[in-house]
């Protein structure tokens, strides 16, 4: 057997963080462009435009930096606010997996 779970972050207005988000903004800061981090999930651009905007509107701050395109291109860069939201759930999670394993090692270990 193995341990297997999710969660997320809820606020007020409903989830506004889980892993979904948390691997599309890490897509986004890697390839600079929100298009290209939907592409690389299979999810359509508009589809993670309205994710992010969702995600902006429950948690009350803006997540990208938006350039529009032109001879160089547009693109997307994470705030100050995502990237500390992402180093937060990042530290977070790997914490509370540690915890999860210790946990599930302690109760089901196989003697």
């Amino acid at each position: 057997m193995k341990i297997c779970y999710k969660f997320w972050l809820e606020n007020e207005k409903g989830k506004a963080f889980g892993d979904g988000p948390f691997d599309i903004l890490n897509r986004i800061e890697k390839t600079g462009s929100l298009r290209q981090a939907a592409l690389e999930i299979r999810m359509s651009y508009s589809q993670a435009w309205n994710l992010i905007r969702d995600l902006e509107k429950k948690l009350g701050y803006e997540l990208l930096k938006r350039k529009v395109g032109g001879a160089e291109g547009g693109g997307s860069e994470l705030t100050a606010e995502a990237i500390s939201l992402q180093e937060k759930y990042n530290t977070f999670y790997r914490q509370v997996e540690e915890q999860i394993n210790t946990i599930y090692q302690s109760v089901f270990k196989e003697k």
